[in-house]
């Protein structure tokens, strides 16, 4: 099947996407197929904080309009804060999408998690990935530490570069639901925390969205409608 992605959001996480479905794919035994369409990080990142889901659902419709002229048989964005439109942009897309929020739920219901911390942008870890982990509690940071671990997230994710300041932000905040308040493991609700957590030792079991989100899109490359 034919993979159509809305990438540049940010530059990093879309590398993550398109090698992590390479490999993903080839382990499969399949043959990708695959395109992927430049979205505008300012533009997201103005509509995601004014709440304005008909404007960036509607940048995000023409994306797919070109993906689907090239080919593509269904979409994604390479984005967890880009998500906060999914649901507006589903019912305007040409193509069926695959949703990260419903593919780490799947994820989470079958591995029996019952209370998980979460760290991401603000919005991803005040609404508990947009609504969609109805199955599990979410323990989420206090409000100094939503604050830092948004500025921090987003600061990393435009460039697609992380410091060792925002990676002990990262590291600190998550840590805390595990050994304080009984969380199993930590979402990573956000594409570019690999930046952070990639071949480190956080002291915590993390579960990355992104990667399943990869998995999901795989194992779609690899099949036919």
């Amino acid at each position: 099947m034919h993979i159509g992605l809305i990438g540049g959001i940010g530059p990093a996480a879309t590398y993550f996407y398109y090698l992590g479905i390479i490999r993903a794919v080839d382990d499969l035994g399949g043959e990708l197929e695959l395109t992927i369409a430049h979205a505008s990080t300012p533009a997201l990142i103005a509509n995601f904080g004014s709440g304005d889901e008909t404007a960036q659902a509607d940048i995000f419709k023409r994306l797919i309009d070109q993906l689907r002229a090239a080919g593509a048989e269904v979409a994604a964005v390479t984005s967890i804060g880009g998500h906060f439109c999914i649901e507006a942009l589903k019912r305007i897309s040409a193509l069926p999408l695959i949703d990260i929020v419903e593919a780490v739920a799947e994820e989470i219901q079958g591995g029996g998690y019952k209370k998980l911390g979460i760290i991401g942008t603000r919005k991803a870890m005040e609404t508990r990935l947009y609504g969609g982990l109805s199955s599990v509690e979410i323990v989420l940071p206090d409000e100094a530490d939503l604050d830092r671990v948004h500025r921090d997230y987003v600061a990393m994710a435009v460039p697609g570069v992380v410091t060792e300041a925002q990676r002990d932000v990262f590291f600190s905040v998550g840590r805390r639901p595990c050994e304080e308040r009984g969380a199993e493991a930590v979402l990573l609700g956000g594409t570019d925390l690999f930046l952070a957590f990639d071949d480190r030792d956080c002291g915590f079991k993390t579960i990355d969205c992104a990667a399943i989100h990869v998995a999901a899109l795989a194992r779609a490359a690899s099949s036919r409608l």
